[in-house]
C-alpha cells in the first residue's frame, strides 16, 4: 500500500454524502464547526436523486403514533431520533431550503417541484456557504490515527475531533451503497444485510406478456403479519411497486403471500354473484362483467391457480402468489440489517470507537417506502450530529 501523503485536521468529519450525512454536516456546520464531508462517488446523494426521480416522497403526514408503528422493532435511539425530527420537522426543514411541500391524498409529502434535484442544489449551496468542504471520490479505507481515504491523489488521512459515518446500506451498489464498510469496523457487531422493500421475481408463462407494465389497483395484500393496500405493477421480471414492497419482509421471513382481488366485496356477495350467472355466460365474462375484475386481475388469477376450482370465491379473496422470489439485495429499495443498536449509545456513538457516530441506512432498522425511509435517515443523521456536537462542546470546556 502506498504511504499516506498528507494528514489534515478538522473539527468534524462526515463520511458519506447521502441524506443522513448531509443532515449531519448541516447541523455541525451551522453550529460553527469546521466540517469535511467525504464521499466515494463523483457527486453526492446519488441514491437520493434516483429515489426522487419519479417524485421525491420526503415523509408521511399522519398521526405520529401511527407513523412510528412502521418501524418494527423501534430501538430507543431510533425512537428518540424520530421524536425529535419527525414528519412535521421534515416539512419545516424542506421549506427552509425554499422547497414548498404538499400532502397527497394518501398522506405522502412531496416538494411542489416533485424532483429531488432542486432541494439537493439548495442544500448543497447552504452547506457550501457554511464552509463545508466536500471531498468527491474520497473512499474511506480504515481508521489509523484518523480516517484514511483512497483518493485520486493517493492515500490521505483526516484527523477529526468527531467522525460521523453515513455510509448507507447494501443496495444499489452502482450509486455508492454496497456495505463494503463492514470490513473496516471489525470491532462492531453488525446484523447481516437482507433485502427490504424488494420486488418479487416471477417466471411468467407466455400469456402474461401482454400485461407487462400494467398496474394492479384496488387490491389488498397480506404476508404473515404484514399487510398493504397499495397498488403494484406486473413487470417483465415479476411484481413491483409500493404494495409489494410493503409486504416483502413477510416473504423474507418465510410467510406466504396472498392478494385479495376484491377487498371491498364480502365473500357472500361474491358467492351470490357467481351463483346467479346464466348458463350461457362464460366464467371469464362473469368475472369481468359481474365482479368487475379487470383483465390484469383475471390474468393473475389464471396464472397462479390452475385449474380453477368450482368454489372460486375464496380464491378471489385470498389468491396465493406462489413460486416467487425476493429480488437480489442490490436491486432492493433498501436493506435490513446493519450496525446493531446495542453497539451504540443513545446518541448513536459507537461504543468501540469513541467520538465516532453512525447514522442512516447503515444502522439495523427497516421501514416501508412512503416517506418513512427518508425521514429516518434525516432523523438519525441529525441525532448523530447532536451527539457529535456534545463531544465537541465538552472538549472546548476542558
Amino acid at each position: 500500500m502506498n504511504d499516506i501523503t498528507q494528514t489534515e485536521r478538522t473539527d468534524a468529519l462526515i463520511i458519506g454524502a447521502g441524506p443522513a450525512g448531509l443532515m449531519a454536516a448541516d447541523l455541525l456546520s451551522q453550529a460553527g464547526y469546521s466540517v469535511i464531508l467525504a464521499d466515494a462517488m463523483p457527486s453526492p446523494a446519488r441514491k437520493f436523486l434516483m429515489a426522487g426521480k419519479s417524485g421525491l416522497n420526503l415523509t408521511k403526514n399522519e398521526d405520529f403514533a401511527a407513523f412510528r408503528t412502521n418501524f418494527t422493532p423501534l430501538p430507543k435511539a431510533l425512537r428518540q431520533a424520530l421524536d425529535e425530527f419527525g414528519p412535521t420537522e421534515v416539512m419545516t426543514w424542506a421549506q427552509t431550503l425554499g422547497q414548498t411541500v404538499f400532502t397527497g391524498s394518501t398522506g405522502r409529502v412531496f416538494p411542489v417541484a416533485m424532483k429531488a434535484s432542486p432541494l439537493l442544489r439548495a442544500w448543497l449551496s447552504r452547506l457550501d456557504q457554511a464552509g463545508v468542504d466536500l471531498r468527491r471520490k474520497w473512499r474511506w479505507s480504515h481508521f489509523n490515527d484518523g480516517a484514511v481515504f483512497e483518493t485520486p491523489d493517493g492515500l490521505r488521512r483526516v484527523d477529526a475531533k468527531v467522525t460521523v459515518l453515513a455510509l448507507g446500506g447494501a443496495s444499489w451498489a452502482r450509486l455508492g451503497s454496497n456495505g463494503a464498510w463492514m470490513t473496516s469496523l471489525d470491532q462492531v457487531k453488525i446484523a447481516p444485510f437482507k433485502p427490504a422493500n424488494a420486488a418479487l421475481t416471477v417466471d411468467w408463462t407466455q400469456h402474461m406478456k401482454r400485461h407487462f407494465g400494467k398496474p394492479i389497483k384496488g387490491v389488498s395484500l397480506s404476508c404473515g403479519p404484514y399487510t398493504s393496500q397499495g397498488e403494484f405493477v406486473i413487470s417483465k421480471g415479476g411484481l413491483e411497486g409500493g404494495g409489494i414492497y410493503a409486504v416483502s419482509r413477510g416473504l423474507r421471513e418465510g410467510h406466504n403471500l396472498y392478494v385479495d382481488l376484491l377487498p371491498n366485496m364480502p365473500l357472500e356477495h361474491i358467492n351470490k354473484s357467481l351463483n346467479q350467472r346464466k348458463a350461457k355466460d362464460s366464467f371469464t365474462n362473469v368475472l369481468r362483467k359481474t365482479l368487475r375484475l379487470g383483465p390484469e386481475k383475471i390474468a393473475l388469477l389464471m396464472e397462479f391457480v390452475h385449474p380453477l376450482p368450482k368454489d372460486i370465491a375464496p380464491i378471489l379473496k385470498r389468491l396465493p402468489i406462489k413460486d416467487v422470489q425476493i429480488s437480489p439485495m442490490d436491486e432492493a429499495i433498501s436493506t435490513a440489517g446493519g450496525i446493531r443498536f446495542d453497539e451504540m449509545t443513545d446518541w448513536l456513538e459507537l461504543k468501540q470507537y469513541p467520538s465516532v457516530f453512525a447514522c442512516g441506512e447503515m444502522l439495523d432498522w427497516e421501514a416501508p417506502t412512503g416517506g418513512y425511509l427518508l425521514t429516518a435517515c434525516f432523523a438519525t443523521g441529525r441525532r448523530a450530529a447532536l451527539g457529535a456536537l456534545n463531544v465537541l462542546r465538552a472538549s472546548k470546556d476542558v
